[in-house]
């Protein structure tokens, strides 16, 4: 299977859904209070159809499979995630442009979103590499992606200009085939405490 396919993936706690148009009205209620961090992209509440629109046409061009991230608890959909920067020649692949309302941070969701997706992209796509980046200054991030599991690969200096003009330095993360049954387990046994 390619990391372009559409595909729904669901678990006990999250249902990851192909990214719709139909998605925009609760995305725009998750993302109100996220305006204010600078270090990541999350789109304004008015900007929501846009940004559904921009992941939609990257999705066309085979750069990124989005998602919609329903919480199975409230039947709401509560943020978005991707793979993107897909190399499936090369069976790579990034786990990215995530971001979760308030509601569902520091909850279940999270985890078990990484769980789909990371079990899709290795068992049923045959990824050799899954790829997480963050803002060096994104201290939430980097700490959530170490919690995965994942190991630190390098930090790209001055990556990206951000919208501000500032300069992004990104740091790398991934998964190999052999460290996922380990990555798999410490998910499992999060969610089993939560």
């Amino acid at each position: 299977m390619d990391f372009v396919e559409s595909v729904s993936l669901e678990n006990g706690h999250v249902r990851l859904e192909p990214l719709a148009a139909t998605h925009a009205g609760d995305l725009t209620e998750a993302a109100v209070g996220l305006e204010g961090a600078w270090y990541t992209t999350v789109p304004s509440p008015a900007d929501v159809p846009a940004e559904i629109a921009r992941r939609l046409a990257w999705r066309d061009e085979g750069h990124m499979n989005p998602f919609a991230v329903r919480r199975i608890a409230t039947g709401r959909i509560v943020g978005m995630t991707s793979f993107c920067n897909i190399d499936q020649p090369n069976r790579h692949v990034e786990i990215g442009h995530t971001w979760l309302g308030l509601e569902a941070q520091r909850t279940e969701v999270n985890a078990a979103a990484k769980l789909l997706l990371l079990g899709h992209a290795f068992e049923a796509c045959d990824a050799i590499a899954v790829e997480f980046r963050t803002h060096w200054h994104n201290r939430q991030s980097r700490a959530a992606i170490e919690r995965l599991g994942a190991k630190q690969d390098g930090v790209l200096r001055n990556a990206r200009v951000l919208p501000d003009g500032t300069l992004r330095d990104t740091v790398v993360y991934s998964v190999l085939p052999h460290e996922w049954p380990a990555v798999r387990r410490g998910l499992l046994a999060r969610l089993e405490r939560d």
